[in-house]
């Protein structure tokens, strides 16, 4: 019998040194790992993976027919993934990240309750990438 057991998001940034210093100091992710162009953070539970997308040779190639992605870390890739970390104290999350002042702009006015049964606000790393935090609403 197989069981999966976590999901552990791969977030591509430009810049690893300021991505890292972002994680760590605003959203208040531990160090776990870095070695150059990878890092591993975590804070409880959550574990997040950056891998650096800062291949600029995309902006050179002279034939326009060549696929757009050669090296699978082309810069434009930074700022284009998401995810989503379930907590347990959604609204004390909200209140030290908006201290921090690293809300999404549909988040500043307060959290949300969706249909869909969470308590949620977003973030966006300095890539631009989604963050979400989410919490299951009793019912």
């Amino acid at each position: 019998m197989v069981t999966l057991d976590q999901t552990i998001p791969a977030m591509p940034v430009q810049d690893m040194p300021t991505a890292v210093a972002f994680y760590r100091e605003r959203l208040g992710f531990e160090v776990l790992h870095h070695d150059g162009g990878f890092a591993v953070l975590g804070r409880g539970e959550a574990v997040v993976h950056l891998w650096e997308a800062s291949d600029e040779s995309w902006r050179e190639r002279l034939d326009a027919r060549e696929k757009p992605v050669c090296s699978g870390a082309e810069s434009f890739i930074a700022g284009t993934a998401s995810f989503r970390v379930r907590v347990i104290g959604v609204d004390e999350l909200y209140d030290e990240l908006s201290k921090a002042a690293v809300l999404h702009p549909v988040s500043k006015d307060g959290l949300d309750d969706t249909d869909f049964g969470t308590r949620e606000f977003a973030t966006l790393d300095t890539d631009g990438n989604l963050i979400t935090f989410f919490e299951w609403v009793a019912e």
